[in-house]
């Protein structure tokens, strides 16, 4: 099955279903004929742009609205960001637990050419700086970002 219809199930699933992982999201996509891996599930996440939210004290996967979508990614980081800190060319943030992906997207979503890329963990998301020289510019940024400046 191709990427398309794989995906178009994903968004069908977590219309469907409180999908908390890319574990139960590739369960429900096997049970559905998708034999996939979890790679290709957390780059169909990703290219979707599906984030995490609160949903009855648990989280689960949603499509944002694209009308608002970077708004929504900015709320996301402002309340999951636990600390910030930097080291070299990257900074570190500290998110709630099953957080740092949703609010990595915010930064995705900055399109910040001194930025070249960024790596998500479970509580945990590294940006990284493409020189030295702009780290405080990058690290600034993102403390304002997390407090509405």
């Amino acid at each position: 099955m191709s990427r398309k219809q794989r995906q178009a199930k994903i968004l069908e699933l977590i219309s469907e279903k409180a999908i908390e992982t890319q574990s139960e999201l590739m369960e429900e996509l096997y049970k559905n004929g998708y034999k996939t891996t979890q790679a290709t599930v957390s780059r169909d996440i990703k290219d979707l742009g599906l984030v995490k939210t609160a949903f009855n004290n648990r989280y689960r996967y949603v499509y944002p609205d694209n009308n608002n979508r970077q708004d929504r990614f900015l709320a996301i980081f402002k309340q999951s960001i636990i600390s910030i800190d930097k080291a070299m060319n990257l900074v570190v943030l500290k998110t709630v637990s099953g957080a740092a992906n949703s609010a990595c997207m915010a930064i995705d979503t900055l399109n910040e050419p001194a930025i070249a890329g960024t790596l998500a963990g479970d509580d945990t998301f590294v940006v990284i700086v493409k020189n030295l020289g702009e780290i405080d510019k990058i690290y600034n940024k993102l403390k304002d970002m997390m407090t509405d400046k």
